[in-house]
């Protein structure tokens, strides 16, 4: 099977037309009529990931993260991205990313994942672009059930699997309607205000972001990686699921650079 036939089928799910302007989503090296002899899914394409692929006869990388987002005027080998770049290359691995334009769809996109984790329910998109429900930004849904502040925070920590997390204060007792949106969404915090969300999770809410919450909504931020993690499921199951003539694989290499202490 030849590279293009899994393109067109990711880009069948999360069209490159829905990325953002900044992003870099698509095939970002490798020839379309290469054959692919097994597919490795991952959130970051690193060089550790390459390695990794590599080792487990894979000559395509699929992650969420592109490698590169804009040009590159030299490789010097010092940079973990000309180290990633470099590495692709020698060993004629293929890299395509599937970022913004999976974190816009409704239907098998990144924040669906998100709320299947916490289990959400009656699900539509947060910030819909014009004229449609299925494309936008964030998600929002209910819980089967209101909990405490607490006790959702502690399902929170639990089903995304978070070692630290970063919140406003309680105002509401009562959670159940809940927005979230994976990566970084402060931008869709007075959406989430105004959807009637009791909570809002996403990641990298900057200090003063914080204040928009305005008592009105638990703000919470789990983490970059931590609110993406079950991307790599989603590829995995998306590319295991639609093709059976070689091996998809889920990558073992943690590439999250933030640690806690």
């Amino acid at each position: 099977m030849q590279l293009h036939e899994l393109t067109n089928f990711l880009e069948s799910i999360a069209d490159l037309s829905l990325q953002e302007s900044y992003d870099n989503s698509g095939l970002i090296y490798g020839d379309p009529e290469m054959t692919i002899d097994g597919v490795l899914c991952s959130l970051d394409c690193t060089r550790e990931v390459l390695m990794e692929a590599k080792e487990r006869k894979c000559n395509v990388v699929v992650s969420h993260h592109p490698i590169l987002f804009s040009g590159i005027k030299k490789f010097n080998r010092q940079h973990y991205v000309d180290q990633a770049i470099i590495h692709a290359i020698k060993n004629e691995i293929a890299i395509y990313a599937i970022h913004t334009n999976l974190d816009n769809v409704f239907q098998n996109g990144v924040n669906q994942k998100i709320a299947q984790k916490l289990d959400l329910q009656g699900l539509e998109i947060l910030l819909p672009k014009p004229g449609t429900k299925e494309i936008g930004a964030g998600i929002k849904g209910q819980l089967k059930q209101s909990l405490s502040a607490t006790d959702f925070l502690s399902l929170v920590k639990s089903q995304l699997n978070t070692a630290v997390i970063r919140h406003t204060r309680i105002v509401k007792n009562q959670i159940q309607k809940v927005a979230v949106a994976g990566g970084s969404g402060s931008f869709l915090i007075k959406d989430a205000i105004q959807s009637g969300a009791d909570a809002f999770v996403t990641a990298d809410i900057k200090y003063h972001d914080f204040f928009d919450a305005d008592d009105r909504i638990l703000l919470i931020d789990v983490g970059h990686y931590e609110s993406e993690q079950f991307t790599i499921e989603l590829l995995f199951e998306l590319i295991s699921q639609k093709f059976r003539n070689f091996a998809t694989h889920y990558t073992k290499t943690s590439t999250n650079p933030v640690l806690y202490f």
